[in-house]
């Protein structure tokens, strides 16, 4: 699914009024008609107290039709006009008089003595501002925002949830409301998916209204949101003449006394992804922890309690390095001989990124398409400090393509950057905040490149899947008793679910069309 910007989403718009023959109103009652929908199925009916919020223009207008089909399926609803302007856009005052002749006036608010009770019982739909949004809100409209905030009342955000910008960052003291639920329209918005904005979405889901999907598609977007149907496509399946051999060696380098645990994650996790072969090499300490934790791997050894040499035998497809390995003189002085002599593609995590960070020459010698997995202190030690989440994604960007590598920015919806785009992922919960959990995505990773994935297509399967096993975990555990070891334990599931044809993730169950009636 493609992350459109405001200008993508208004071109999308008028193109689909064109192609289909409509009129802009039309799409609105349709978009709003689909929102209404959503509510109607889980209130039933229920006398629940209303408030509908509407701004003076198209969101507003969404707004309008919600009050409209609300008020006729009898509900207990109030509408109200948050009148911050004098200017109205076509399609609000349509509705506007729609709603007018059904008898319903709704109430202009023109000061904040005038803001209606609102109990905690109730619910509020947010329509005040829309995906266009380009300035904060000011005087009592600002008021109005927090004063919703401070009841607590569940609320509906119509598109995003007024006073956030879908693709910049907030302006200082800019008020925004905290919507409990938001229907976004055709895609999923930037800010939904960035931790500075986490106050303002609680839970979001994408509502279909029938975009011309041939236009957005050649709009070429260079964002995308990750869901199963991207991920079944990436999947290769297995021939029944395949031995071991084809499915690659991944040769997993890390550990260091008393952090013997994050390598032997990641060589687990390349194990259990399907690596025909995996081979570890750590200092002599971890050899007897590795091979009972692991009898399936092969292992070689360095020094005693660190790495040193880098002498390993193995020829690998693929290495992955960095887990538990420590930042000690003899292992750096070792890495940087590594580097620049290596020619074999890279997975590069934890201290292995941190000794990049130390010595950026290095940045040179790494392959191209090599993979990076840092949590976000190291990334920040690699790129630098960023103003915000925004300025964060333009950098690495910018990092990516200088040095033609893939970073994967891990996070709530963690983001694949290749130099190019940039691949947010929709798995995973707080579970998988948990120690080695970074470990066992370089596994992950790491065992899939083994096997004839792409680098980027690696990386994106690869966190789909970690992501997916803390979901499917969740239904059976806690939080707090998930461990990097429950993601192994769990990852069958995950691979089975892509299959499985009852809960294949879509956006919506049936796509839905614009409507040429009004």
């Amino acid at each position: 699914m493609y992350i459109l910007s405001p200008k993508q989403l208004a071109k999308a718009d008028k193109v689909t009024i064109t192609n289909n023959n409509i009129a802009s109103v039309d799409l609105m009652e349709h978009a709003a008609t689909l929102c209404f929908q959503w509510l109607h199925s889980r209130l039933q009916g229920q006398h629940i107290k209303i408030h509908v919020f509407c701004g003076i223009g198209n969101n507003g207008g969404d707004g309008l039709v919600i009050a409209r089909q609300l008020f006729q399926h009898g509900y207990n609803v109030s509408c109200y006009i948050v009148n911050f302007s004098d200017k109205r856009t076509n399609e609000f005052l349509t509705n506007y008089s729609r709603l007018k002749e059904l008898g319903v006036w709704p109430t202009v608010i023109n000061n904040e003595n005038e803001f209606p009770e609102v109990s905690f019982e109730d619910i509020v739909i947010d329509a005040i501002f829309g995906n266009g949004l380009t300035r904060k809100p000011e005087g009592f409209t600002k008021k109005l925002i927090q004063y919703i905030n401070n009841t607590k009342v569940f609320t509906l955000a119509i598109d995003v949830p007024s006073g956030l910008f879908s693709d910049k960052t907030l302006l200082p003291k800019q008020v925004v409301l905290r919507a409990s639920h938001t229907l976004s329209f055709q895609t999923p918005k930037l800010a939904f998916l960035l931790p500075e904005n986490k106050e303002y979405l609680n839970t979001w889901e994408v509502i279909d209204i029938g975009l011309d999907e041939d236009f957005i598609h050649n709009l070429q977007p260079k964002l995308h949101y990750i869901s199963k149907s991207d991920i079944i496509p990436l999947y290769k399946p297995r021939n029944k003449w395949s031995h071991k051999g084809t499915y690659g060696h991944s040769l997993i380098i890390g550990g260091s006394f008393g952090k013997i645990g994050a390598v032997t994650l990641a060589t687990k996790a390349a194990l259990k992804i399907g690596s025909g072969l995996v081979t570890a090499y750590l200092p002599k300490c971890g050899y007897n922890i590795l091979q009972i934790s692991a009898p399936e791997a092969m292992v070689e050894v360095d020094d005693e309690q660190v790495l040193t040499y880098y002498n390993f035998k193995t020829i690998p497809t693929i290495i992955g390095i960095g887990p538990g390995m420590g930042t000690s003189e003899k292992t750096a002085i070792g890495f940087e001989k590594f580097i620049k002599e290596n020619k074999l593609p890279l997975v590069i995590d934890a201290d292995a990124i941190n000794l990049l960070a130390q010595n950026k020459s290095l940045l040179t010698y790494l392959p191209e398409k090599t993979i990076l997995t840092p949590h976000p202190k190291e990334l920040e030690r690699l790129i630098g400090i960023w103003k915000n989440d925004y300025d964060k994604l333009e950098i690495a960007l910018k990092f990516c393509k200088e040095h033609s590598l893939i970073i994967v920015i891990k996070g709530a919806h963690t983001a694949v950057i290749d130099g190019e785009s940039m691949y947010f992922n929709s798995t995973g919960n707080p579970a998988l905040a948990t120690a080695g959990s970074g470990d066992v995505l370089t596994g992950l990773i790491t065992g899939l490149i083994a096997q004839g994935y792409q680098p980027k297509n690696a990386a994106i399967f690869g966190v789909f899947l970690h992501g997916k096993t803390a979901d499917i975990a969740i239904q059976e555990t806690a939080y707090e008793t998930f461990t990097a070891s429950t993601i192994l334990e769990y990852l069958p599931n995950a691979i089975l679910d892509l299959f499985n044809q009852e809960n294949i993730e879509e956006v919506e169950s049936e796509k839905a069309e614009p409507s040429s009636e009004a």
